[in-house]
């Protein structure tokens, strides 16, 4: 295991109510010391000097495509665009060919991982054979071999019973279910959010209904049974709503929300380029301004990216045609600190417990804080650099994004796994001796 002297960087880390400026001393892959002119002889030094220095981030809601459509993603080339976006570690959805809902696949993906990955790797498991929704997973098998929770993530959980005894087989393994929340008849086939939007265009909408009604059917279930609930790409006032009146009641259920949620309204949709194509859909303005309320009073848990990468000549179909999702390891940090830190909508300190502090918690995993004998997972950034997203540059194997071009505020300068560094962007070379 490696070690490693991050020296003069502002270390911020919400589990101990840190925000200074020191030296983060890593031995033998784990925290060892965090103190203002730290020395260790012999140790490379990482100079974080003008840098944030906060636990590794976590992104809990990641497609890899690996077992079934490596075309389009591997665990290693996932895991390399993720180390490049400042992310230590990501959770990987079930969707693959085959499902990852037996044990099998969750080893393979685990192996895989091990051999390759420049991150960690922690499986998510299905709910059901096969994502169908007809009955169960193998779901305490996979827990056994590693899945650190379930979804059917891109469908949602049709049979209301069927969701209901996933809630309860998952109380004794302590592990959340993720439901991607859209009833398919109020959706009706879409293929971008119901409005004035996809009038204009002519586009079949997928009502905002759809997403509120899942949402409040799951959540009466979580109270019902006392399991937790975790709304996955939350993107509609009502569910916003919804979570926020279940956590008043002391209801079990936790949200994310994706930067492209929060950054992008339908209107993006008027030129049918497909990089805007997405599930959820982008929304209106108006839930634009009701996640980042839900950001800001905390009743969002975490941001993730729902990374989706595809084959460009999949995208490249007519918009009704072509699969939902886009890429966005590389560009989260960016279009976090740009659209609500740089507003003056939360801090430093709420930026890195939605990214890393309260991930860590929402998938039981001893992450996501800098205390003595956590593991030496950093993420150093520039909250200040201001730069350019190219999809030339971008590590994954896809390049659909809709954010080619786009000028940031803040972006990633290194990134620590374990104590060695698994990804420094060029601007910062000089900064490692």
């Amino acid at each position: 295991m490696a070690s490693l002297l991050v020296k003069g960087g502002r270390v911020i880390d919400p589990a101990q109510d840190l925000d200074q400026i020191g030296d983060v001393l890593l031995e033998d892959g784990s925290v060892s010391r965090i103190a203002p002119g730290l020395q260790a002889p012999g140790t490379p030094v990482l100079d974080a000097s003008g840098l944030v220095v906060s636990p590794g981030l976590i992104d809990i809601h990641v497609h890899l495509r690996e077992p079934g459509r490596e075309d389009e993603e591997t665990i290693q080339s996932g895991s390399e665009a993720a180390a490049a976006g400042g992310f230590t570690s990501i959770c990987c959805m079930p969707n693959t060919n085959p499902v990852n809902d037996n044990p099998a696949v969750t080893s393979f993906i685990l192996k895989e991982a091990e051999r390759l990955a420049l991150t960690r790797v922690f499986p998510i498991g299905a709910i059901s054979v096969g994502s169908a929704g007809e009955r169960l997973a193998e779901i305490g098998e996979m827990v056994n071999a590693g899945a650190i929770g379930i979804s059917d993530d891109g469908k949602g959980v049709m049979d209301g019973q069927l969701m209901r005894r996933a809630l309860e087989y998952s109380l004794p393994f302590k592990i959340p279910v993720i439901e991607h929340c859209e009833d398919l008849n109020l959706s009706a086939r879409g293929c971008m959010n119901e409005g004035y939007q996809s009038t204009v265009l002519g586009l079949k909408g997928m009502s905002r209904t759809a997403e509120d009604a899942m949402a409040a059917r799951d959540i009466m279930l979580a109270e019902l049974t006392g399991a937790h609930i975790h709304i996955a790409h939350l993107s509609t006032r009502g569910a916003a709503d919804l979570v926020r009146q279940g956590k008043s009641k002391g209801i079990h259920v936790t949200c994310e929300v994706c930067p492209h949620h929060f950054t992008l309204s339908d209107a993006a949709c008027r030129g049918y380029g497909t990089n805007t194509k997405m599930s959820p859909p982008l929304r209106t303005e108006d839930d634009i301004e009701a996640l980042l309320e839900a950001i800001v009073d905390g009743t969002v848990d975490c941001i993730v990216t729902d990374h989706a990468p595809h084959n460009p000549n999949e995208k490249m179909l007519e918009f009704d045609q072509a699969p939902f999702g886009i890429i966005g390891l590389e560009t989260a940090l960016g279009l976090v600190l740009t659209r609500l830190y740089h507003t003056g909508l939360i801090s430093l300190t709420r930026v890195v417990e939605l990214m890393s502090t309260q991930p860590a918690q929402l998938i039981n995993q001893p992450l996501g804080h800098l205390k003595a004998g956590a593991a030496a997972d950093l993420t150093l950034f520039d909250p200040d650099a201001d730069w350019v997203y190219d999809l030339g540059q971008t590590r994954s194997k896809s390049r659909n994004s809709p954010f080619h071009g786009t000028a940031l505020k803040g972006r990633v300068a290194a990134t620590v796994v374990g104590g060695e560094i698994v990804y420094r962007c060029p601007e910062y070379f000089k900064r490692s001796a």
